[in-house]
């Protein structure tokens, strides 16, 4: 491969030439399947005489999107080979476009996940495809592909293959999302802070993604990032001279090798709050199918950590989940001793009386599976044979500890690293800042992640309400929910009730408690009865900073979690979702301050059918928890 040119010229006629050439004005609209949301994309002059990219979005006419720009700014820094032209490195790659052809597409398909919040996904969607060239070298071209879901719309750049100019470095992203004035979002500047609802102004850092908007007209709109694959992480910034104007903001360069497209960039648009959790499949939409011929191995279920680290606690331990009906324990940080360092073996015990080969043996011997944590050095260090190794030894899953996140580097070593797991049948769940955008459709061994602010940091109910109108969004969090630790700050039927209100395949339970803090207290029937994985999924009501009731279903089952914030309220929740003509009897567990136990929950029965209504009355930082079963 020859080098790369060093000479660099800027001459303003150049660039006058190539806005001549740069064509007529473009402008082109896709609607979604039902006609409710109409995305405008155009390719015209601004007021500055510049010929930009830019999209709007509107639901039922009226405005979610204005006006916003589309590009990228890439480094022009190409292969001697490719050029026709010398090119300054700084300039707008994208000033000297043109529009060489525009193609539609209809796409309606389901398909069936491994694991989910319903049995059957639809991806029905109307696209469009743009197609552009730099006129001073037309060999450089790219495309602007749009997806219209009756959910949202989604966007981004591909780049087809080059054959003399095949390498890329963008330096950065600049799509705007011009917002109608008014609009106050969901901000959070790390993916495990804490929520504040604030105006598009004087925020304190960027904010992270997913980010919600609660939009004047009444609208709920989720800015989103899908297919994070092979990219660099994005967040939303405030626009220096836009207002009401978010633009995205990259951790750094991204290096890539053409044929190769953008993350997508989704805008999820609902009447209601409550419709973003409902479709929350759009982000998995947006994604490769799943590349594991055999999923039968990806088993979903319960699991607590094994607090102390020795032989007689974990089996304990072990008894104690086999009761509850638990599937999985974990062996968290140090059990390989210095986690941080690259001198500890993540393939021996490095601690005295914690015999491991024994306790995987008694655990199986039990119906329980046993995951164990790795930090990353370890994982850097031992990826190529350690999944293996692990499969060897009966070992289900894998929490990876202490991931970096961001930047291009580590964005490809997670994806290799999910696909070296799934090689060896190995289930993972990654911790600390990292959020999925949707690959685990692609890598359904990629059970749940953290990326939020969850019972580590013991928020309050009120940040649990918001929770799932952002974070979950984006996919399965492992919030790992407590029961007995005397920190929480909610009450215990509210805790009951996350194991509904938070999806995630491998829901961890007691995460601070031990065995010996338990008096198998009879509400937590709920827990052992409960799945983690559902055919059905309804949000009857909710509201982000105030509270959310949630209904899912398994098989002729349902399991309903409503939960309040830290003010009191009333829910008259409408089981409307029954199927009409049948009889279920409710077993419903209830804040009682009178109730005989150190929890305070209460347990009642009552036949329900599809014209109940039930009074939920909800006391500060509490919450319900429903059983339904056919009668």
């Amino acid at each position: 491969m020859r080098p790369f040119s060093r000479t660099f010229i800027a001459i303003a006629s150049l660039c006058i030439a190539a806005h001549a050439l740069a064509g007529p004005d473009t402008v082109e609209r896709v609607a979604s399947p039902d006609g409710h949301i109409v995305l405008e994309l155009a390719h015209k002059l601004d007021a500055g005489g510049r010929r930009n990219l830019s999209y709007n979005v509107r639901y039922d006419g009226d405005v979610v999107i204005r006006d916003s720009r589309l590009a990228l700014r890439l480094d022009n820094h190409l292969n001697e080979n490719a050029m026709a032209l010398p090119v300054d490195r700084h300039a707008d790659w994208f000033e000297n476009l043109r529009v060489t052809g525009v193609h539609r597409a209809s796409h309606d398909s389901t398909w069936t996940p491994v694991t989910g919040e319903r049995a059957r996904i639809r991806d029905h969607y109307e696209a469009l495809t743009v197609d552009l060239v730099k006129d001073d070298n037309p060999l450089y071209k790219l495309s602007v592909e749009v997806r219209a879901y009756d959910e949202g719309v989604a966007l981004r750049f591909a780049f087809p293959e080059n054959e003399k100019g095949a390498y890329y470095r963008i330096l950065g992203e600049d799509t705007e999302f011009a917002l109608p004035a008014g609009t106050r979002a969901w901000f959070h500047g790390w993916a495990q802070g804490p929520y504040q609802l604030m105006p598009l102004a004087h925020w304190p850092d960027e904010a992270e993604r997913p980010l919600t908007l609660a939009l004047p007209n009444g609208l709920s709109v989720a800015l989103l990032e899908g297919r994070m694959v092979d990219y660099a992480r994005t967040k939303f910034k405030l626009s220096p001279d836009k207002p009401d104007t978010l633009v995205t903001s990259m951790h750094d360069p991204a290096d890539l090798i053409s044929p190769f497209a953008t993350p997508w960039r989704g805008i999820m648009i609902a009447r209601r709050p409550g419709q973003l959790i409902e479709h929350d499949d759009f982000i998995l939409n947006l994604n490769d199918a799943s590349r594991i011929a055999d999923t039968s191995w990806i088993k979903p279920g319960k699991i607590m950590r094994v607090m102390s680290l020795t032989t007689t606690d974990a089996k304990a331990n072990i008894d104690f989940a086999a009761r509850h009906h638990l599937q999985y324990v974990l062996f968290d940080f140090k059990w390989y001793g210095n986690a941080f360092s690259f001198d500890a073996d993540a393939t021996k015990v490095a601690i005295p009386d914690f015999d491991l080969p024994g306790i995987i043996a008694y655990a199986k011997s039990k119906g329980i599976g046993v995951w164990l944590y790795v930090n990353q050095q370890g994982l850097l260090a031992q990826s190529d044979t350690l999944f293996q190794t692990y499969r060897d030894w009966g070992v289900a899953g894998v929490k990876f500890g202490y991931v970096q996140v961001g930047s291009h580097r580590w964005t490809t070593w997670l994806e290799k690293t999910l696909q070296q797991a799934a090689a060896a049948h190995i289930m993972v769940n990654v911790h600390d800042d990292w959020r999925p955008t949707g690959e685990q459709r692609t890598w359904p061994n990629l059970m749940t992640a953290e990326g939020i602010r969850g019972n580590e940091e013991m928020p309050d109910a009120t940040h649990d309400t918001v929770l799932p109108f952002v974070r979950f969004l984006a996919g399965p969090a492992d919030y790992t929910i407590c029961y007995y630790d005397p920190r929480i700050r909610t009450t215990h039927a509210h805790q009951l009730a996350l194991a509904v209100v938070y999806y995630s395949p491998l829901q961890t339970l007691y995460w601070y408690d031990r065995p010996e803090r338990s008096h198998d207290e009879p509400e937590l029937a709920f827990w052992d009865r409960i799945p983690t994985t559902w055919d059905e999924t309804r949000v009857p009501e909710g509201e982000p900073g105030r509270g959310v009731t949630i209904a899912r279903r398994k098989g002729d089952e349902w399991f309903v979690g409503s939960i309040t914030g830290n003010d009191a309220r009333r829910v008259d929740l409408k089981l409307d979702f029954l199927p009409k003509g049948r009889r279920y009897e409710a077993t419903i567990y209830a804040d009682a301050p009178a109730a005989p136990t150190a929890t305070h929950v209460g347990i009642r029965t009552r036949t329900v059918d599809a014209g109940t209504v039930l009074q939920l009355d909800l006391p500060a930082s509490g919450g319900q928890a429903i059983w339904l079963r056919p009668r």
